[in-house]
């Protein structure tokens, strides 16, 4: 992926079962980029790019602390993002 020009909007989420899974547990949801069919862009350090229903993972997951999405958000910025880190979904 080569660098983007305009920020992304992103929100890092931990799931709830986060030490039954592999890898820190941490999805970065990027709810401006359309996958279809009601999903939203979605990246995980294992799996990777992926669609993702938002309401879906926001039920089975809690906020991200900044140091538990530090790692992520460092590898997505390494992929060529610009990265505007968000709490929530934007209103649309």
């Amino acid at each position: 992926m080569t660098q983007d020009t305009e920020p992304t909007t992103v929100v890092f989420r931990r799931w709830t079962d986060a030490d039954k899974l592999i890898g820190d547990g941490v999805i970065a949801l990027m709810p401006e980029l359309d996958e279809g069919r009601g999903l939203v862009c979605s990246y995980e350090h294992v799996g990777q790019h992926g669609a993702a229903s938002y309401s879906g993972v926001v039920s089975q997951s809690r906020p991200a602390t900044p140091a538990e999405y530090a790692p992520l958000a460092q590898e997505l910025e390494r992929i060529g993002y610009r990265l505007r880190i968000r709490s929530r979904r934007p209103s649309r």
